[in-house]
């Protein structure tokens, strides 16, 4: 179902696009297949490890918070989960960051995929698998007129991402107490430039 946030800004959101079933099976099969690290990232000019672990794939670097993540190619998995997503929302992906949340206490701040090599109104797709997680958007502006929003994202699910929600919202993945699964979460993307390339 697709929800027009403002003139200019929408999110779709497919619920199971991946079923129960294979969804756990995938899980299982990321956490296996692919290199994990827990990295730094640059907040407010000070360097902090991120509350989660990551891992990606692409074709080019891509460079986001003050790192930069070499090209790298994608296990088996990725790649036809990638094809999967590709299908499902007519994009043309050549990266992916996944985000492996081990538990509750795991995050990810309020911020904006709007890196200059995504291009002006990229088109994301976010594909969830294992626990549910609180994913919270916000206006960068009041002024936009656009209201704050908390989607429960399920095992399976695909929100996509798309006009200008980079460039108005910004989003995040509190932490959840609560939760003690584990949940792996793949962001699609395209990148056109390399870091510092034209």
């Amino acid at each position: 179902m697709r929800t027009e946030l403002s003139l200019c800004s929408w999110l779709r959101l497919e619920p199971a696009f991946i079923g129960a079933r294979e969804s756990g099976a995938l899980l299982s099969a990321l956490v296996r297949e692919l290199a994990w690290e827990a990295r730094e990232i640059v907040l407010f000019g000070k360097r902090i490890v991120q509350p989660r672990l990551i891992a990606w794939a692409g074709s080019v670097p891509y460079r986001y918070s003050g790192q930069t993540l070499p090209a790298r190619e994608p296990s088996p998995t990725l790649a036809e989960l990638m094809e999967r997503v590709e299908r499902a929302t007519c994009g043309d992906f050549n990266h992916v960051l996944v985000n492996r949340y081990r538990h509750g206490q795991d995050s990810m701040g309020f911020h904006s995929d709007d890196e200059p090599e995504l291009g002006e109104d990229p088109l994301l797709a976010s594909l969830s698998l294992g626990a549910t997680r609180r994913f919270v958007i916000h206006p960068k502006k009041k002024s936009l007129g656009i209201a704050s929003r908390t989607l429960e994202l399920r095992d399976g699910d695909l929100l996509v991402m798309g006009g200008a929600f980079q460039h108005e919202l910004r989003h995040g993945v509190p932490k959840q107490p609560g939760v003690s699964a584990e949940r792996v979460n793949l962001t699609f993307r395209r990148l056109i430039t390399s870091p510092g390339g034209s």
